[in-house]
């Protein structure tokens, strides 16, 4: 779980509470914004009916919506250690490592913002032992917000699972541009679409892979035709890398769909997924509940994904034993067209040409689980009123269903979490987080019923981490 009260003008994934009440005030019709593309600009928060009005209860956002768009800084120190890396993740990002020792460094001002974030890290999952994640600069112009950088994103609107972004890879090195305030166009001839929010990026991955130093371009779309409504539309594309082709004409016949040959060829332009969520969240009472879906293609076929995976969810919140709850109930499958009965393993996250598959240093750039899986997970968070933060989830697995793992290990420096065969697992995941010797303190314990062995080799059925944030 993020620590609160960063400089940044925007909240990212890992920060639940942030997203359990700006998500309600949406429910609720008190904000009528998008929250189902993470980061998310401060400035979104606002925009109910009367004014920059938030949810009721909602201190936190409150704060924070005030000291967004000010010029301000601030500065941190992170130690952190574990026995191992959980396999399992969600919307809160789990560090990496033995050991970590970082500090961060933060300043906006006159529509700049600049983030200088640096780790030692020991014995790294990935060999990287020094890490600048984290790190960005980011500048305002009009209503929009360019930037570069290594920050973690989170697209769709899973708790647990995003089937084509998440943050349980590293952040992508790369630039991006983005909307800065969602609203809605002005214009009659799109007005309907409602409030609407846009982002575009691109990255290179890691040296170390089977395709070293491929790109990444994404953008993801989201549209809120109507309250409660939210509908985002997503695409991502890996192509080029050492001795392979990356100019302009390779990214036109990528974006056109000259790449779904899935033959082989030597001229195929690259690899790409593309997926539709929908989610619709309403009022109960003072509570909120939600339904979701995600869709995710490995290829097209007429204009809409091809070969699928599914997530579908549902969320909720309460006020219990004194503090607000976010609850939330989520099934992903990513065996494609598992559900039309046409079962194409070896294909969700995996490509003929990049072997190495859709993983960064290791890690799904997509759910956690990988593909060729079927999950449930049921989870929620207590929010104290003193600050503090409780997390619960538990997971049933059935991974790697057809026991025949595809990706290649470019060698022994990056560990991949990809199961090496078929095997049922349940996975308890617990944190909790407090304020603590005047900073931050989180504790996250993982532990499953039995071991997993990974493509890299076999791992603990515990995973126990501790991390300290001093903010300046």
């Amino acid at each position: 779980m993020t620590p609160p009260l960063a400089a940044a003008p925007w909240v990212g994934p890992g920060d639940a509470r942030a997203r359990s009440e700006a998500q309600q005030s949406a429910d609720l019709g008190l904000v009528n914004r998008t929250f189902t593309t993470w980061p998310v600009m401060w400035v979104n928060l606002p925009g109910a009916k009367g004014g920059a009005r938030l949810k009721r209860g909602s201190p936190y956002l409150a704060f924070e919506y005030q000291q967004a768009g000010l010029p301000s800084s601030s500065a941190a120190v992170v130690i952190g250690g574990q026995n191992e890396a959980p396999f399992v993740t969600g919307f809160e990002k789990a560090i990496g490592g033995t050991g970590r020792v970082g500090v961060t460094a933060e300043w906006q001002g006159h529509g700049w913002a600049l983030g200088l974030s640096g780790s030692g890290v020991i014995d790294p999952d990935d060999n990287q032992q020094v890490q600048a994640d984290g790190s960005y600069v980011a500048k305002s112009l009009g209503n929009w917000v360019v930037g570069a950088g290594q920050i973690d994103r989170w697209w769709g609107p899973g708790w647990h699972s995003s089937l084509i972004l998440s943050n349980n890879a590293r952040p992508i090195p790369g630039i991006w541009l983005n909307r800065k305030i969602a609203t809605e166009s002005a214009s009659p001839w799109l007005s309907w679409a409602g409030p609407w929010d846009f982002t575009l990026l691109g990255g290179q991955l890691e040296g170390k892979r089977a395709q070293p130093e491929a790109k990444i371009l994404g953008m993801r779309l989201t549209l809120r035709p109507f309250q409660g409504l939210d509908v985002g539309f997503s695409r991502v594309m890996m192509f080029g890398g050492r001795q392979r082709s990356e100019g302009a004409s390779t990214v036109l016949d990528a974006l056109i769909g000259r790449d779904n040959s899935q033959d082989g060829a030597d001229d195929d332009p690259g690899n790409q997924l593309a997926s539709i969520d929908v989610r619709y969240g309403f009022a109960l009472g003072d509570h909120t509940l939600g339904v979701y879906t995600e869709v995710l293609g490995e290829d097209e076929a007429g204009l809409l994904p091809a070969k699928k995976s599914w997530l579908f969810g549902a969320d909720a919140t309460s006020a219990l034993w004194g503090g607000q709850q976010q609850w939330f109930v989520e099934h992903i499958n990513t065996v494609a067209n598992d559900l039309d009965g046409n079962s194409v393993p070896n294909v969700t996250y995996e490509h003929f040409q990049y072997r190495s598959g859709y993983n960064h240093f290791g890690r799904a750039i997509g759910a956690s689980f990988g593909g060729d899986t079927r999950a449930t997970t049921l989870g929620g968070y207590h929010f104290f009123q003193g600050g503090g933060t409780l997390s619960v989830s538990v997971s049933y697995a059935d991974l790697n269903v057809d026991d025949n793992p595809r990706v290649q290990v470019p060698g022994d420096d990056i560990f991949y979490f990809a199961p090496a065969e078929r095997s049922t697992a349940a996975f308890v995941s617990i944190g909790y987080g407090t304020h603590f010797l005047s900073g931050w303190l989180d504790l996250n314990a993982q532990g499953s019923n039995q071991k997993t062995d990974f493509v890299s080799g076999a791992r603990d059925r515990w995973s126990l981490s501790g991390e300290w944030t001093y903010r300046f």
